[in-house]
């Protein structure tokens, strides 16, 4: 039912080009997922999603648990049928092919429940030193008191909960006690109560039920938080009724690298899928991350990069070994005005390969963001134009921005595939990556 297998490897690199077979279809990898959190990549419709090119979509378990519930999923016929993610007519007539859906994949919701879980109303997580809180904190290991912090399983004085006022999760040994970001109701998430919900939501591939750590515990603290996982993992598979579903196991271990390892040795070992999640304090730690777990990871498994998706990242983590990518950076970025550009149009890694379309230089702009793009908003739309509806704030503009960056996205990992297939990935990641 499900199958990988590696159709070309990089001579260079551990960069592979391979096929992950599905009941609903085959994803040629390396692939970049789009995210659908409420089973909706925002601003975007399952059509422009096919247009684009993209292979699966990736929603939510913990958002699309509080709204619009499981039970409204599962009766709508699964989340690939809820969102219209399918080959034909949605609506199918009798007379017509009945519709089939395409390839989906829902994560634990374990990191949800720690970075959304823990309040009632949405607010930046900060350190006391300022800094926001990312799978790239910095301030980690730098200053003491950063270890009392607006995360869930930190220790807080009674002073600092009133004065924050909020409603913290309770992590137990067995799963997590939360409170919804959409209205303060409590809820309880363990393994069988993640799986449950993931077979409910139907989707080809689901995710362990993880705990993931802050990027400012320490050592023992993060130690801790692996062996829950392990826990939770083991659980996960006890719990699993399905058998049309391939479920990653998630190595975590933050920066540590004896804690990567074992965690790596522990989910390849148990598990037909691996992932990499968890947090890191630089580009540079979440290489070395990948470094330290692909060589423990069997050759014949698929490989995620959870939440990971930028183009430097995605370059040095396909040179790694890793097959799957999913961000929610491409829709974010433009939704905000950000573009993705390639090396030849301004893009570089001290841009991150974007442009700022609010720049008064855009103005007058009669070119397209990417004058190669072959992306609806590329094909029909000036610089200019796009930066108006920006500055107007028209709603048409977060569409535009959301269909050039993921179409940039899911068509450079396609690219970066091609390029495997005819040995010429070395010279590709060199032309982008120029350090």
């Amino acid at each position: 039912m499900f199958k990988f297998s590696i159709s070309q490897r990089d001579k260079q690199s551990k960069a592979r080009a391979g096929i992950l077979k599905t009941p609903h279809g085959d994803i040629l990898t390396p692939h970049f997922n789009p995210v659908g959190t409420q089973a909706t990549v925002k601003t975007l419709s399952s059509q422009d999603l096919k247009a684009i090119g993209a292979q699966i979509v990736l929603s939510n378990t913990y958002h699309l648990n509080l709204r619009p519930g499981i039970e409204v999923v599962e009766k709508m016929g699964g989340v690939a049928k809820f969102m219209g993610w399918e080959d034909g007519p949605h609506f199918a007539s009798r007379f017509a092919r009945a519709s089939r859906g395409k390839p989906t994949m829902t994560d634990s919701g374990g990191f949800q429940v720690f970075s959304l879980g823990v309040a009632q109303k949405k607010i930046t997580l900060k350190s006391k030193s300022g800094q926001k809180l990312s799978k790239f904190s910095k301030s980690v290991f730098l200053s003491p008191a950063d270890t009392q912090l607006l995360l869930p399983s930190v220790t807080r004085t009674r002073m600092e909960k009133q004065l924050i006022k909020l409603k913290e999760a309770t992590v137990r040994e067995d799963g997590v006690w939360f409170y919804s970001h959409i209205n303060g109701d409590k809820h309880w998430f363990d393994a069988a109560v993640s799986i449950a919900a993931q077979e409910r939501l139907g989707a080809d591939l689901i995710v362990a039920f993880d705990d993931h750590e802050s990027p400012l515990w320490d050592y023992e603290q993060t130690k801790l938080s692996v062996e829950r996982t392990n826990r939770w993992g083991i659980a996960s598979l006890k719990a699993q009724a399905r058998r049309d579903q391939l479920m990653y196991g998630v190595v975590h271990g933050g920066m540590y690298r004896d804690l990567r390892i074992a965690s790596a040795k522990f989910t390849d070992k148990h598990f037909k899928a691996v992932s990499i999640g968890g947090s890191y304090t630089s580009k540079l730690v979440l290489y070395q991350v990948l470094d330290w777990c692909v060589p423990h990871f069997s050759d014949e498994k698929p490989r995620h990069l959870l939440g990971i998706g930028e183009v430097q990242d995605i370059f040095e983590a396909v040179a790694r070994g890793m097959d799957f990518f999913d961000c929610v950076a491409p829709t974010r970025r433009g939704r905000h005005g950000t573009f993705y550009v390639s090396p030849k149009n301004g893009g570089s890694i001290r841009n991150n390969f974007t442009m700022n379309i609010f720049n008064a230089k855009y103005k007058f702009d009669a070119d397209p963001i990417e004058p190669d793009c072959e992306c609806y908003t590329c094909q029909n739309f000036t610089k200019a134009y796009i930066r108006h509806l920006f500055v107007a704030d028209e709603l048409l503009a977060q569409r535009l921005g959301s269909y050039h960056n993921v179409y940039f996205i899911v068509n450079l990992v396609k690219k970066i595939r091609e390029a495997i297939l005819d040995g010429r990935f070395q010279d590709m990641k060199q032309a982008w990556l120029i350090y």
